[in-house]
């Protein structure tokens, strides 16, 4: 493989996220925020390794005996992209000659922020991706294949949405999703956005493209799964995931109902739930 492919800094460590194997968990926690790594790393027994390099932070440590690891990824899933493919190598390729090396699965746990498209879902609730729709593009670029029924009926049954370019379709890994069933209260379809404002139907500087996005996508469903909610990088853990042979699900609180207009009076205390309920939930997991 070329030098110019899979790229090592001097110290052998892989290239954006200064990381070597063996410095990271088998199960790792994903998160936005640089400063909701220490908000989950404060509950470990012990912690081994912190590093940080550009948005990437990551702690890896034990709790109740389980070693686990958590990296912020930053906002959007173009960083999704270089996370989950540099974490793969770490595990999975010998980064100095570029082979492969017999497979590692990992379990991904996204523990994010969301707002709601669904007028009935109140704030602070704890929601589970069950499927993704990925209006960011990334799978776009990769040979997949992810269902495109589901995409194509739902376009059909609006054809406003026939504007935008077309998404492609994710799923949450199912024995991760029943694992964590007593996080979350709620599951449904999230909408995976290249942005914060306009591709959230935010009209803030300049108009959007489609009129009432939010209440439009709060109409639909896929299956008899209603759409749920919006965020920036579910789409792409799910897919890269998929690809990759890992398994993913993504949790997040629901800061903001954008129907209604709320915002959450206390997301910091919302979050933290979060983060207990899913660290108990993660220890159980072998």
């Amino acid at each position: 493989m070329k030098k110019s492919e899979l790229i090592c800094n001097p110290d052998g460590s892989i290239y954006h996220l200064a990381l070597k194997p063996g410095e990271l968990a088998t199960t790792i926690i994903t998160v936005g925020d640089q400063d909701r790594v220490g908000q989950v790393s404060k509950y470990f027994d012990s912690i081994e390794l912190k590093r940080s390099n550009r948005e990437f932070v990551t702690h890896t440590g034990t709790m109740g005996g389980k070693r686990l690891s958590v990296i912020s990824t930053g906002i959007g899933t173009d960083n999704i992209d270089i996370v989950l493919n540099e974490i793969h190598c770490l595990f999975n390729k010998d980064l100095k000659s570029g082979d492969s090396l017999n497979h590692q699965s990992l379990n991904f746990i996204r523990l994010g922020t969301s707002g709601t498209v669904r007028s009935g879902i109140e704030i602070d609730t704890i929601l589970a991706s069950q499927g993704a729709l990925g209006y960011d593009g990334l799978l776009h670029f990769y040979q997949n294949d992810f269902p495109e029924n589901e995409v194509n009926v739902l376009l059909e049954k609006n054809p406003t949405l026939k504007a935008l370019p077309k998404p492609y379709f994710t799923q949450a890994d199912p024995f991760l999703l029943g694992h964590f069933e007593k996080v979350y209260s709620k599951k449904g379809i999230t909408i995976t956005a290249p942005g914060f404002y306009a591709p959230q139907g935010r009209s803030v500087n300049a108009p959007t493209k489609i009129e009432n996005f939010a209440n439009t996508l709060g109409e639909l469903d896929i299956d008899g799964i209603p759409i749920t909610n919006l965020e920036m990088e579910t789409a792409g853990i799910y897919g890269l995931s998929a690809l990759l042979g890992h398994k993913a699900i993504s949790i997040s609180a629901i800061l903001a109902n954008r129907i209604t207009g709320e915002f959450s009076a206390n997301p910091a205390k919302i979050v933290e739930r979060m983060i207990e309920n899913a660290l108990e939930k993660i220890s159980e997991l072998h």
